[in-house]
This record gives C-alpha cells, structure tokens and sequence, in this order.
C-alpha cells in the first residue's frame, strides 16, 4: 500500500511538473512587418476564458527571455494570480534596444518594430482567445519608449498604458531615418515641444484615425540620469493634448502610491506618476499597473 502511496504521489508530483507554464517563442506570428521581432507567450496554468492580454516590453540589453527572468519584472507573477497572458516581444536589434527612431516604426504600416509587436497582439487575441477590448501594454525604459509608439501607432488595437521611465512618442526620431538610433537631445531633457506640437507629432503616426485611444498612465524619477525628467513633462503635455485636456491636474494625491511618489491625474485618461528621488528605471508596480488596467 505504502509503495502505491508514493508511485500516485510520484506521479501527480509530475504531471504537475509537467503541466506548469512557461515562456514559449512563437515562431510564426503571421509576422508581415519587416522588423523580425520575436515573439514569446507565457499563458499560465489557470488562464481565464476570454483572457485579458499584457505585453511587456523589455529594455535595452535585455530580452523577452530575461526580461521575464528579472525578479523586478512582476508581470510573471501577476499572470498567474490572475489567469491572463502575457507576450513578450524581443527586440531585433543590436543591443537590443527598441527601434522608435525610424519612420519605419514611427508610422502605421511602417514596417518597423511597432508593427511587429502589433502583429503580435492580433495572434494572440485570434489564436489564443484574447478579450480585444482587455489589451494593454507595459514596458520600462526603451520598453516605455516603443509602448509611447505603439499607443500613437496602432491606437486601435490597445486599451491602457502604464510605461516607466521613457519619452514622448516621436522624441527619439532620427533625422537620417536610422533605426535604433539613440537621441542624446531627447535623451538629455532638450527636446521640447508645445503641447500641441507633440500632439500633432502623436496623431501623424497614424493619419486620419479618428478612434478610441488607449488612457496612459506615466511613471518617472526625478534623479533619472538616463532619460531625463524632463521628458516626463513632455510626455505629460503629449498625451494630455491628444485628449485635449489641460495640463493642470484634476487631482494630485502625495504619496502615492508609495512614499515620495505623486501621483496627478488629467481626468480619467491621463496620470503621472512621479517617483521623487528615483533614477534610472522607476520600478514597475504591478498593483497600481493593473488597478490602471481595470485587472
């Protein structure tokens, strides 16, 4: 009896073992974009019907695989504590930065890495069965620059934004059109623009789309020595503008969600989360990035 005790503890011990999720490449996405981005999923265990869809997307010098690895990287975790997917695009590119300098990527049908990813999201809401109208996008750094892209590129496919420490979308562009290029002005705080100027530069990447837009929920440190504070301002004034709302909050909460982070909010579709005394990247905060996400 004791020795078929442990052959079916044995033996649930592996099916366990076996049925666990893990991080798998998707090779043929229906890729049709000229960026050869890879795509990997992570459905868990206990995936929810009609799930919702996260991507995430990682930084520079990283990739889908250690990005998904990274401890401080929670979207793992929160995945299975709630039973929806996440894709993890990786980036082809040397350094692995994202391209969010080329017109390629920078425009709708370009070409570029903004429509691999957009590619992505379509396989995985047709193959898998993702919610259409439960998308969003998370990235940090050069993940937080391609998530600004993608909420100007492809609007129409993405419900909410929560980015960590990136630009305004168009910041980094190359006046030669290279790709991956990196943009010491924007960088550095120098790029500036009016609100409205940003907002044409936004609504230029997809001409004569008139649909919903995803609401965008903003992190950055006030010690980033990487991309600069500043930039928070500007992505501040671009999104707010493409929603036509002000600059002025409708609601500023200190210490929130955390101790030194202000949290101010434009309405319901725009909030700035700005992290006093953090650098280089604002750590990602799953509770608040799902709460922006309706999860």
């Amino acid at each position: 009896m004791m020795h078929s005790s442990l052959f079916l503890a044995a033996s649930g011990f592996l099916a366990s073992v076996a049925s666990a999720a893990s991080l798998t490449q998707v090779a043929n996405y229906e890729n049709n974009a000229t960026s050869k981005a890879q795509m990997w999923v992570y459905k868990p265990d206990n995936v929810v019907a009609n799930p919702p869809l996260v991507v995430v997307i990682h930084s520079c010098q990283s990739t889908a695989q250690s990005y998904f690895q990274n401890s401080l990287i929670p979207w793992k975790q929160g995945s299975d504590g709630k039973g929806y997917i996440t894709v993890w695009p990786s980036s082809p590119n040397s350094g692995t930065c994202w391209d969010v300098s080329s017109r390629q990527s920078l425009s709708h049908l370009g070409g570029g890495d903004s429509q691999a990813i957009a590619n992505m999201i379509l396989y995985a809401i047709k193959t898998y069965g993702a919610d259409p109208a439960r998308v969003y996008v998370t990235g940090g750094s050069s993940g937080a620059m391609m998530a600004n892209v993608l909420a100007a590129t492809y609007p129409q496919l993405i419900n909410a934004v929560s980015l960590y420490s990136g630009v305004a979308a168009g910041c980094f562009v190359s006046a030669s059109g290279g790709v991956d290029q990196w943009n010491n002005t924007c960088s550095g705080g120098q790029t500036r623009a009016s609100a409205e100027a940003w907002k044409k530069v936004a609504l230029d990447m997809y001409p004569g789309y008139s649909g919903p837009r995803p609401k965008m929920q903003i992190w950055h440190g006030s010690t980033d020595s990487t991309l600069a504070p500043q930039n928070y301002q500007e992505e501040i004034k671009q999104w707010t503008a493409v929603f036509n709302l002000t600059q002025t909050p409708t609601s500023t909460v200190q210490n929130n969600p955390k101790q030194g982070y202000t949290t101010s909010n434009y309405g319901v579709s725009v909030q700035g989360i700005y992290a006093q005394g953090v650098g280089h990247s604002v750590p990602a905060n799953l509770t608040a990035s799902e709460i922006w996400f309706g999860l």
